[in-house]
């Protein structure tokens, strides 16, 4: 019997094309993601201290990570400082983009006005806020005589993480707003006009009509910026360096910190790892829920 030889087909233009595209960005990708990644999780096995050399010390660096204090501090507080940033800031986003998606005068400009914050650097807007709480509101305080104004929210133990999370919120909202905007849009005008005729509050009708329909924009937004404060950095860095007494140390700036200028980067390669599976599971789990709400309407 003869044996059949398969011609290969010569590669079309087209796809040559399309190699040619992807392959930068992925270089790219490979280059500062994927192989940092692998860097990382070799060094969280050794006792590296960011210079010299080092030893193997298998999974003694995760061990001791649930046995620190300090990595449990850290931990507890950003997991608060996201829980409550990623409600207020889905909650205000979307009370934001319903008004300026309703029928108002300059509307488009209040868009824009409304997105400038995403665009200025999270150092820079840390910066001008901690001035702001430093200086501007003590003095408010002290001319208006209101005793609690007087002194920096950032010098509070207990309340310095409320300063840090209003800087976050107020500059996250402008993302989402952006992308509840963009969902609300896609809504067709003629159920409302259906569910107005019917006799439906407002009420109803946002409860009922804009919310199932406007789920998996929500859902985005919910991942995005749970994400997103999970990794808060920028805003403890310029606003209280992670005091006072390590109150508002988060995951991010202890692993940089610790890791940087303490000479625990290898113990803190494992802490970064850790915090890698802690921010994938937070975002597989939430895609699950959403999805599941989806189906069931």
């Amino acid at each position: 019997m003869k044996t059949i030889k398969r011609v290969k087909k010569p590669m079309s233009s087209r796809t040559r094309t399309y190699i040619f595209m992807l392959l930068p960005a992925l270089i790219l990708f490979v280059a500062f993601n994927t192989v940092p990644l692998i860097t990382g999780a070799f060094y969280s096995l050794t006792n590296y201290r960011g210079y010299g050399s080092y030893d193997f010390v298998g999974f003694r660096n995760f061990i001791d990570l649930f046995q620190d204090e300090r990595i449990g501090k850290s931990y507890l507080f950003t997991f608060k400082y996201a829980i409550c940033g990623t409600i207020l800031v889905n909650v205000i986003s979307l009370i934001i983009a319903m008004g300026l998606n309703s029928k108002i005068k300059f509307k488009s400009t209040l868009r824009g006005l409304y997105f400038l914050p995403n665009i200025l650097g999270g150092l820079i807007v840390g910066y001008i806020f901690s001035f702001i709480f430093t200086y501007i509101i003590p003095a408010l305080g002290s001319a208006l005589g209101i005793g609690f104004l007087q002194n920096s929210i950032l010098a509070s133990e207990g309340w310095a993480w409320v300063g840090v999370l209003i800087v976050g919120v107020w500059q996250t909202v402008a993302m989402n707003t952006i992308i509840y905007i963009s969902g609300l849009q896609t809504i067709p005008t003629d159920i409302y006009e259906a569910s107005s005729i019917d006799g439906a509050g407002k009420w109803y009708t946002f409860r009922k009509l804009t919310l199932p329909l406007l789920l998996p924009f929500i859902s985005t937004n919910l991942i995005l910026s749970t994400k997103n404060m999970l990794m808060v950095f920028d805003q403890i860095m310029s606003l209280t360096k992670g005091g006072p007494a390590q109150s508002t140390e988060s995951i991010s700036y202890l692993i940089y910190k610790n890791g940087m200028d303490g000479g625990q980067f290898g113990f803190q390669s494992a802490n970064a790892v850790v915090f890698f599976i802690v921010i994938v599971t937070f975002s597989v789990i939430q895609m699950k829920l959403t999805s599941k709400k989806e189906e069931q309407l």
